[in-house]
């Protein structure tokens, strides 16, 4: 089991642009489980390396990282979001072959 997880975040539904996706995270893998507390019913653990959360700025420095204090770690590479071409004045064509939606 990998000990480290290294991967590049994705935009979250609230962004419009790519602010905090170009950075590489570190983050440690889940030691323990997590326990609830007794008397808030919070869950927490003991385990403080999950608190850790390291970003580099290209992929080779997180590497470079994991390498040199000899810890394993596991990669995951970012997905492509697929785009696609809109116009608007397609809404308004003559062989619209869909109703309006609104």
């Amino acid at each position: 089991m990998a000990q480290l997880r290294i991967y590049q975040p994705a935009k979250t539904a609230m962004q419009s642009g790519r602010a905090q996706t170009r950075q590489w995270v570190v983050e440690f893998a889940p030691g323990a489980a997590q326990s609830p507390d007794s008397l808030m019913g919070w869950a927490g653990g003991g385990d403080t390396r999950q608190q850790i959360k390291m970003r580099f700025d290209s992929r080779d420095e997180a590497i470079a990282y994991a390498e040199r204090r000899g810890l394993d770690y596991e990669i995951e590479e970012p997905r492509q979001p697929a785009m696609r071409i809109k116009s608007y004045s397609d809404n308004f064509k003559r062989g619209r072959d869909t109703n309006w939606t609104h």
